[in-house]
């Protein structure tokens, strides 16, 4: 007979082992605690059958950063095609935006995580590190004038809805990222209930090794999660086989237990930490460009020109923010976060605010 294995019980594993980005995973069956670091991943796939147990060790992992780390040293991008599985975290201040529920927010979440992973490996390469942990030791000890990094988890459930509608361009968004994003501190967490080829392709098995199956209808289905039988033969409720990336040899497992009225107390606990700080609200919206002076009619698509039009968005706007000279401007967020950046080299904007947009500091001749 199966004991239940408490969430809460196993906390202090967390503290044992001084992760950066814990998660609790459950007991093995030797007894032994596994809670695993999402930075040594970096990134993780999990897949199981309707009740094996999945959207369980999705609250497990995110119940885990919730209770040991605040808002400036992680923050979570959170997405939920069904809506009903994740929305009880909204208003926690770890969100950079409220949970996502739409393939084109998805697309556009993503994104925003390709510009951030290309500035931080700037900022890296400014102080000669390689990696986040050493860039936030080094700014601490040189009393440096910036923000430590916080580091960012993108928590997928249920991608196989996404796959269907976005599917190409979620696949090689999450693929450079999975490919690239691991010193710079992003980290994927994907989740489905449906093992199928056209869900978990070669090209996300490729990027993503480690991978955490529960039980399957089928050895086929068990082979596409983890290139090995075993998952069918799986007793569900949490009993689990985690193949890590770095092991050829996968651990089974009993997962953590997290009920609905802990997750209700974590969220309340977390909200204790402040209020959310958003990204920009103008970054999700439609691409839909207003009827302004900005359409003018010339076909000068000169950077110059281009520049021109987007500082007087800035000007009209009073702040210069990425996401809206993109919508603006129907260009891609990396152009955009370019103008802004420029502006900033120009002394017409200040430096990043965070979430919010730059302040104008002077206005064009």
């Amino acid at each position: 007979r199966r004991s239940i294995i408490g969430f809460k019980d196993l906390l202090p594993s967390i503290d044992a082992q001084n992760f950066q980005v814990p998660m609790v995973l459950g007991r093995k069956i030797t007894g032994e605690p596994m809670v695993i670091e999402i930075t040594q991943t970096p990134h993780l796939l999990i897949a199981g059958a309707t009740g094996s147990g999945k959207s369980v060790c999705v609250n497990s992992f995110i119940g885990s950063i919730l209770y040991r780390r605040s808002p400036k040293e992680v923050r979570l991008i959170l997405v939920d095609p069904k809506i009903v599985e994740l929305r009880v975290y909204n208003g926690i201040p770890h969100l950079l935006t409220p949970v996502i529920t739409e393939p084109k927010k998805t697309i556009k979440a993503l994104e925003y995580c390709l510009y951030e992973m290309e500035r931080r490996y700037k900022l890296l390469n400014a102080l000669a590190v390689r990696n986040i942990a050493a860039y936030n030791r080094k700014i601490v000890e040189k009393k440096l004038a910036h923000e430590r990094l916080p580091y960012i988890v993108v928590i997928i459930d249920e991608f196989a809805d996404l796959m269907n509608t976005v599917g190409k361009e979620l696949e090689m968004m999450l693929a450079r990222l999975a490919a690239m994003a691991r010193a710079i501190g992003i980290h994927l967490v994907l989740a489905t209930q449906r093992p199928s080829a056209n869900v978990i392709t070669g090209i996300i098995k490729s990027n993503i090794p480690t991978r955490i199956a529960f039980m399957v209808a089928s050895q086929i289905d068990s082979r596409i999660i983890i290139d090995e039988t075993g998952a069918e033969k799986l007793l569900g409720r949490g009993d689990m086989l985690f193949a890590p990336g770095w092991d050829p040899y996968s651990i089974r497992i009993q997962g953590a237990f997290l009920s609905d009225e802990e997750v209700e107390r974590i969220v309340a606990y977390a909200k204790t930490q402040g209020e959310p700080d958003y990204l920009d609200e103008s970054f999700f919206e439609e691409d839909e460009v207003p009827e302004s002076d900005y359409d003018e009619g010339d076909d000068d698509n000169s950077d110059e020109a281009l520049f021109e039009k987007a500082l007087r968005i800035v000007v009209e706007r009073q702040g210069a923010s990425a996401s809206y000279l993109q919508r603006r401007l129907k260009i891609g967020y990396n152009r955009a976060a370019r103008l802004v950046e420029q502006m900033e080299d120009e002394g017409y904007v200040g430096p990043p605010q965070g979430s919010k947009p730059r302040e104008l500091l002077k206005f064009p001749e």
